[in-house]
């Protein structure tokens, strides 16, 4: 045989052709074949076909195999090395789905179709291949049309077909060079510049997934003008190392194999039942943490070159699963069931002995919705065994070697943070990490989800340190506080509280022991965190300590019997009980009345017998020296020494009189019954002596509304039925101290049932004013000596020297004031009344300003008297209120000789005459001028007196006459003024103006009108 044939290419094409000729259908069939696959399904697939012939190649050699890919401006090399080219191959490489590598000893090779080589018809008319030895094959398209031209039989089939031939059928000796190093070179000439832009970006499409999906090259070379790129595969230690560059990619593979039962390729073609073995190879990449990481390749399905199924599953599947003619999708049948089968096992075992094991390893876990059916079926079949592959990070992480969580077993806690799960976990090592509440793969897994509430009620009855307690509560921290309420709490002393509520927080100092006697829960100092006073627990500051149940019912039962009460050695008696209480006392700095239920603590008396602090008093103190004797037993004396007067106020030991406060009191005298209970509350109205009476008092007052209104705020003094009669100047003096003294002089407001309010007099003033305080004397209708003269006889003056509070005289009902009595309710009525009473003496001027105080009031607040005080004849006299005129005209005063006049400022009359509902004296009498008399101007000066009000003449008379009786001067409702003497001029002028206090200088200025420069220097002083 000629060098230039060594693989017998004659005999290939004599047989193509005398095919063709025989039956030209044939012809036209491998024409369509060649053209549908050249054309269609491997045009973008001739980097793959090429590497993967380099791979087969390699595997035939029995060594590692290199490829070398170089695009330059006219063609493209790709030089591999391996097993070089043979007859066998020619003849496979020139026939259409009839490869070579079909021999049992070829199982690891990947060529299984023999059509793959066509992808070269892609970029090139021309290809080639040529051994390093400068042997080879090549086709032309050029040639292939000139040979078939040749047959007479397919001229016409050629003209339909434009000249459009099989070009691979048709093989041709060629000879060549290989590059250095390398076994065989396809050298492929692009057909055009689309050819080569085809190849060039084909070229730069390579990535880790073909030396992956070829394990038998280990290395890629691509060269182009651009410069040159090497992709090399290595193993290391059980990992696979891609490098690209200067960059390198650690994969994970796992990888099963195995001969395949004949009946699963029954319904496969002869070629591939001739090759039973299949393959399966997951690849993920490794994280530098040896996490996970997403694959940068392509996502779909190799099998083993990449196809078009979708996958979505974060790993590169390279499978020998059964593809369709064009190797685009794979085959459905029992042979795809039972390699998806293998796969999803395989991909279990590869989570599954993942190491390390991290929160990463999730990310592989499919989602349920696949991207086609094969995935979807590939997805299905994974998630059927995950939930038993342990794979999944605890929260705590294990060692490096260790297995991960089944799903099945593992848990999820629902609102918590990173840092509690990780706290939690120490408990529940099936806990999984925080933050994944979201991640779809957990519920497709059926991972239990567990609340944080629930969680939390799991802790129950747990002992661990009060360090480890601590620590769960700072992860807890911005937690809400409504899923936190059963957080157990470990306890000084041992024991758990369920729960912060009821806990306190030890504090410097704090004695947790102590506090335990009285049944407090005080949390141990190494758990407490601010996290537990968010959630109910109280700082243990005495005043919390205090006031808490615990405590309160301890004071509360006291004065049971201690045999009874106190019968365990663990639980302090009353005495200890006493010091325990008031030393809380006196550290938080109480005040008397700020725990008013303190009352009840049981004290020694000086007797020795136990009594309620509210029962005793101080000994010594203002308070014991201004009750009777007898009344209330002082406190043990050495007690008193020991702490003093201010924790033992504090407790309701009384040394001053004690308030009693609460609010929104109903107005029912029978609802003001001391409550019932061995010892009342000190706040319990019903210990106020006589309150049912003042609550009568007070709905008489609002006219017995016919629901009981509600007082707003009850401040009252108790226990002034104590006071020894002697003693209330003393007394006295306390109550008008603050704060006593605004039970005295604050105004008790009211609810009225129709939405309105009213002011009432307080219980304080009410009782105090009632009773014989004053000397024995009560206070009601006694006036502060050396008060307002106005009141002087309307009211006997009272002794109440050891009292300067004018608003505290006032509350007691002594009258300091005209303007006082008038602003109270009812103040008006009484004055009226007294002055209404012919035994009370008032003068006349005393009258008059009386009644010019009183003209200044609202008439609607004041009850129109039968009876008022007025002066006849100059004399002041009670009178019928019918015969009363008002004194509004000094000039028609003479006239009304025996009538009873009401003294009041000119500017008021016409208020009191509107108030009293009388008539004035301007309107009782008409008093007509019957005299004649003569005009005359007034003077200059006196105009300049008294001011542009002044009338411009006057009428002098002789005799100046009204109704019959001579008068000194009128002046008339017209406003005409009328004179008979100087002094009359003088008094007429100035009423007309309005400045009746000039009258005398008028006069004085008439008679000398020399003196002007003298009067209106003395006006200066006005």
């Amino acid at each position: 045989m000629a060098l230039d044939d060594l693989f017998r290419t004659g005999r290939l094409r004599a047989a193509a052709l005398d095919a063709w000729a025989a039956s030209p259908a044939r012809f036209r069939e491998d024409a369509n074949a060649e053209e549908d696959l050249a054309l269609g399904g491997y045009r973008d697939r001739l980097v793959v076909e090429l590497a993967q012939n380099a791979a087969d190649a390699a595997v035939r050699a029995g060594a590692p195999g290199r490829l070398r890919l170089v695009v330059d401006g006219t063609r493209l090399i790709a030089a591999n090395t391996g097993a070089p080219l043979d007859e066998a191959g020619v003849e496979s490489l020139s026939t259409l789905r009839a490869s070579a590598k079909r021999d049992d000893e070829s199982a690891g090779a990947v060529g299984r179709f023999g059509v793959g080589f066509s992808a070269v018809l892609a970029v090139s008319d021309e290809p080639s291949v040529v051994r390093a030895d400068g042997t080879g094959v090549r086709w032309s398209r050029t040639e292939a049309r000139a040979l078939v031209d040749a047959v007479p039989a397919l001229a016409q089939e050629l003209a339909r077909r434009a000249g459009h031939v099989p070009v691979l059928r048709l093989p041709l000796p060629a000879t060549g060079d290989v590059p250095d190093g390398y076994d065989t070179a396809v050298i492929l000439p692009f057909r055009d510049a689309d050819a080569r832009e085809l190849a060039q970006r084909l070229t730069e499409r390579i990535d880790d997934a073909l030396l992956l999906a070829l394990p038998g090259l280990a290395e890629v070379v691509v060269e182009t003008p651009e410069g040159v790129r090497t992709l090399t595969r290595t193993e290391d230690g059980g990992y696979v190392v891609v490098h690209d560059g200067a960059d390198a990619t650690r994969w994970r593979v796992a990888a099963e194999a195995g001969p395949l039962d004949a009946a699963l390729l029954r319904d496969r073609p002869v070629e591939e039942r001739l090759r039973p073995f299949w393959s399966v190879t997951w690849a993920v990449p490794v994280a530098p943490d040896g996490s996970p990481a997403r694959p940068r390749t392509a996502e779909v399905l190799h099998a083993p070159t990449p196809t078009d199924e979708p996958l979505g599953l974060p790993a590169l599947l390279i499978a020998t699963l059964p593809l369709e003619p064009t190797r685009r999708h794979v085959a459905p049948g029992p042979l795809t069931d039972f390699l998806l089968d293998r796969a999803a096992e395989t991909y279990t075992d590869l989570l599954r002995d993942w190491r390390p094991v991290t929160t990463g390893t999730l990310d592989l876990a499919p989602g349920p919705l696949g991207r086609g059916e094969l995935d979807g079926a590939l997805r299905a079949r994974i998630l059927e065994r995950l939930p038993e592959t342990p794979f999944l990070a605890p929260a705590v992480p294990v060692e490096e070697d260790a297995s991960g969580l089944r799903p099945r077993d593992a848990e999820l806690v629902e609102g918590a943070g990173a840092q509690t799960v990780r706290v939690l976990a120490e408990l529940f090592p099936a806990l999984l990490p925080g933050g994944q509440e979201r991640r779809p793969e957990l519920r497709t897994l059926g991972v239990a989800r567990v609340p944080l509430g629930e969680a939390i009620d799991r802790l129950a009855g747990v002992e661990r340190d009060p360090s480890w307690w601590r620590r769960l509560y700072e992860a807890l921290s911005g937690t809400d506080p409504d899923r936190l309420a059963g957080l157990p709490v470990p306890l000084a002393g041992g024991g758990t509280a369920i729960g912060p509520r009821q806990v306190l927080l030890p504090q410097p100092g704090t004695d947790a022991g102590r506090f335990a006697r009285l049944g407090l829960k005080v949390a141990h100092p190494d758990a407490a965190h601010p996290l537990l006073e968010k959630l109910g627990a109280a700082p243990a500051t005495p005043r919390a300590v205090l006031t808490t149940p615990q405590v309160r019912a301890a004071v509360a039962a006291s004065l049971d019997d201690e045999e009874s009460f106190f019968d365990d050695e663990d639980t302090p008696g009353a005495e200890e009980l006493a010091e325990i209480v008031l030393g809380l006392v006196r550290d938080a700095g109480l005040a008397p009345g700020d725990e008013p239920w303190l009352a009840a603590l049981a004290l020694p008396d000086d007797e020795g017998e136990l009594a309620p602090a509210g029962e005793l008093v101080f000994p010594g103190s203002p308070f014991e020296q201004v009750i009777r004797e007898g009344e209330l037993a002082a406190c043990d004396a050495e007690l008193a020494d020991r702490w003093g007067r201010g924790p033992l106020t504090a407790v309701g030991v009384q040394a001053d009189f004690a308030l009693v406060r609460t609010a929104d009191v109903v107005l029912d005298p029978d609802e003001f019954e001391p409550r019932d209970s061995d010892y009342p509350e000190p706040d319990d109205p019903g210990l106020l002596d006589a309150v049912d009476v003042w609550c009568e008092d007070v709905l008489d007052q609002l006219d017995d509304p016919p629901v009981p209104p509600v007082l707003t705020e009850l401040i009252a003094v108790r226990d002034l039925d104590l006071v020894a009669d002697d003693a209330w100047p003393q007394a006295l003096a306390l109550l008008a101290r603050p704060p006593l003294r605004d039970a005295l002089t604050q105004v008790a407001r009211v609810l009225l049932p129709d939405g309105t309010t009213a002011h009432v007099r307080p219980y304080t003033a009410w009782w105090l004013r009632g009773q014989p305080v004053l000397g024995g004397r009560r206070p009601a209708g006694l006036r502060a000596a050396g008060g307002d003269p106005l009141l002087a006889g309307l009211y006997e003056a009272a002794d109440a020297s050891g009292v300067d509070d004018e608003q505290v005289l006032r509350a007691l009902g002594i009258r300091t004031s005209t303007a006082a009595l008038l602003e109270e309710p009812g103040g008006a009525a009484e004055l009226l009344g007294r002055l209404a009473d012919p035994g009370l003496e008032v003068g006349a001027a005393q009258l008059h300003g009386l009644y010019t105080l009183l003209a200044a009031l609202d008439p609607e607040q004041v009850t129109l008297p039968d009876e008022l005080r007025a002066v006849v004849d100059g004399t002041p006299q009670v009178v019928d209120a019918g015969e009363a005129l008002v004194a509004d005209a000094p000039d028609l005063v003479p006239l009304a000789g025996g009538r009873a006049l009401l003294p009041v400022r000119p500017d008021r009359a016409g208020e009191l005459a509107e108030l009293l509902q009388v008539r004035r004296l301007s309107e009782a009498y008409e008093a007509p001028v019957t005299s004649a008399g003569e005009v005359h101007e007034v003077p200059e000066s006196v105009r300049i007196l008294l001011g542009p009000a002044t009338p411009a003449t006057y009428t002098e008379h002789d005799e100046l006459i009204v109704d019959g009786v001579e008068l000194d001067w009128r002046r008339t409702p017209d406003g005409t003024v009328h004179a008979a003497t100087l002094e009359g001029v003088a008094a007429a002028l100035a009423w007309a103006a309005g400045q009746w206090h000039r009258r005398f200088e008028t006069a004085a200025l008439l008679e000398d009108p020399t003196r002007t420069a003298e009067l209106e220097r003395a006006r200066w002083f006005d």
